[in-house]
This record gives C-alpha cells, structure tokens and sequence, in this order.
C-alpha cells in the first residue's frame, strides 16, 4: 500500500498547510526591537559618503546621522551604536580624541539624546578608529599592545561617553580587566546607571575586512590575533564570558554571528544575561554580493539569516540590516 493511502497518525505537515497556523506556531520572531543598527560618524556637515566595500552602508556627519536615526526610531529599532571615524591627522599612538568631549561620538550622543529621548545609544570603546597604528590600544617597544595602560585610556573614553549620556559603553578590544576597569570608574564618577556590554566573545575573524574600511581601523602592521579569539576555541569562550560576568558586565556579546551560532547558544544557556550578537560587515557584505549577483533573494536570505540569530539565542542583533529589515518585518 502507498504512503499516500495511508491514514497517518503523525503528520507534522497538518501543521504547516495554513499560513495562519504556521504564523500562530513560530517558535521564533523577529521584531524591529530586536536590532541595533550600526552608524559610523565622520565631522562635516551634510556628509553622507559611499563606502565601496558595503553597498548600502554610509559614513554620516551628525545631521546625517540624525536623519538616520529619525527612521530608525520610526521603525521601531531600539538602539544605535556609535563609532567615530577621523581623519588621519587626528589620530595619535593612545588614541586621545576618543575621549574628546568634543569627539564626535560625544556630540553625536548629546544630539541624538536631545532629538530622540527614547532612542537607546550604545558606543563603542576601542582605539583602533582612533590611533596612528590601528591597533586596539597602547603599544610598548617591541609592539605588543600594554594591556595596563590601555585600560587607564578606556577608563578616561567610557567616562567621556558617560558624561555625554551614552547609556551603553561597549568595550570591544578584549582587554583583559576591561569591564572591570570601567566598571570602576563609571562607578566612582557616579554612573552607575550606565550599562556595560562586553564583547566577551570576539574572534579574530576574517570577516571584518569591510569594516575596517568604513571606520579606517585597518592595523599599520600584524594583526590582532595576540588579543582575539582563535576561531577554532569553543572552551576559551566560557572563560572569557566567566570573567566578564563576575567583573560585572550587564550584557555579553559573540562576534562575529553566522559563523559563530554555536557559542550564542551555548552563551544562551551558561548565563542568565542578556546575549548579543553582532552580524559584522563581512557577513553584510558576502549577502550584498550574492543579492546583486542575482544568487540569492536579499530580504528572505538576510530576514533567514537573522532568525537564525534569534533562534539560536540571540536577545538582540547588531546589523547593518537594521532599517531595511524593520521595513520588510512591516
């Protein structure tokens, strides 16, 4: 007898046929809420530039990025994470203009709280954008970043973004001691309402090529692999998040996302904190390129992507795609 005569008592398709079935049973949903969307600032007024590498992707002069952040709040998404881009004679080897009060995530931030109150802003805390090497701190002779004197600067740049109303500080250079460093200081200055998401979980990844472009944070010489993660450590993830957990982070981060779905998970169920993902410029950039190439259909694969994310744990997702896949979530 064939299947298709038999009476089947399972049958997990009766639960897909209708579209308002399959919509009431989704285990897993995307919402606007759920995205952060990345913004990258440069001085000027009126500027809003290409950048080659990420279709799509611009650098905005603050009234720019005002009008971006307009739509986002009148999409629905929640937050915006700030990284300054200046020019190269701005840059110095302790990257000392991120902790400018006239820096430009500093006056970002004081415009954008104005404009949109209920906008969430996160900011970055690094010095690659920043310093005349590229790399994510100070360097001592032989080259190696100083661990001790970088964390006295990242001190000095949270207290700026806190000054300014930042609500996030989100150090990303896995400096050991960072979210305790700032911690303490944002404590002692009396800021303590400010949270901490810790990029506890950073690999050094080849998919952040095209952000290095857009922000000019390329290193001058090696690479970053002495203080991010080897991509092929899982265990190592669970120290880092550990430490950033009992030095008192608020929220924890994997970067990148798709190649790296397993540790969300595995994130997702070792804490209690709010898990973050970020779908970095490389993983934008290859779905732009397969979209134009006419190999993939951009919404479905990048909407596919990102519930990917979510389901695998994720709370909330830094994208690129924030805006257009608000619209699409419409």
């Amino acid at each position: 007898m064939s299947r298709n005569s038999l009476s089947l008592r399972h049958s997990p398709r009766r639960l897909r046929r209708h579209p308002a079935m399959r919509a009431m049973l989704q285990e897993n949903q995307l919402t606007p809420a759920d995205f952060i969307l990345p913004i990258f600032l440069v001085e000027g007024e009126g500027i809003h530039s290409d950048i080659v590498s990420m279709p799509g992707v611009f650098r905005h002069s603050i009234d720019s990025a005002l009008k971006l952040c307009r739509e986002a709040v009148s999409r629905g998404i929640s937050a915006v994470l700030l990284f300054g881009v200046i020019a190269e004679g701005c840059k110095d080897a302790c990257g000392s203009a991120s902790w400018d009060s006239e820096g430009l995530v500093q006056k970002a931030t004081r415009a954008i709280r104005a404009a949109y109150p209920d906008l969430l802003v996160i900011a970055d805390a690094c010095f690659c954008e920043y310093t005349d090497h590229g790399h994510c701190g100070i360097l001592n002779a032989e080259g190696d970043r100083d661990d001790n004197a970088t964390l006295e600067n990242l001190q000095r740049q949270a207290l700026s973004y806190a000054e300014a109303g930042v609500h996030v500080v989100a150090p990303s250079g896995m400096v050991d001691g960072m979210v305790t460093a700032i911690r303490e200081a944002l404590d002692a200055a009396g800021h303590s309402e400010v949270s901490i998401l810790s990029y506890a979980v950073k690999y050094a990844s080849a998919y952040y090529g095209p952000f290095r472009d857009a922000a000019d944070s390329a290193p001058q010489f090696g690479d970053r692999r002495a203080y991010q993660m080897d991509p092929g450590n899982r265990r190592e993830a669970f120290r880092e998040l550990d430490l950033d957990i009992a030095e008192g982070c608020d929220m924890v981060m994997v970067k990148p996302a798709m190649p790296y779905l397993d540790l969300v998970r595995d994130l997702r169920e070792r804490c209690d904190l709010p898990v973050l993902t970020y779908q970095v410029s490389g993983e934008y950039s290859m779905l732009q390129a397969a979209a134009r190439a006419g190999w993939l259909d951009l919404q479905r694969s990048v909407l596919e992507s990102l519930l990917g994310m979510k389901r695998a744990g994720a709370d909330a997702i830094i994208t690129y795609y924030a805006l257009d896949a608000a619209e699409w979530l419409e």
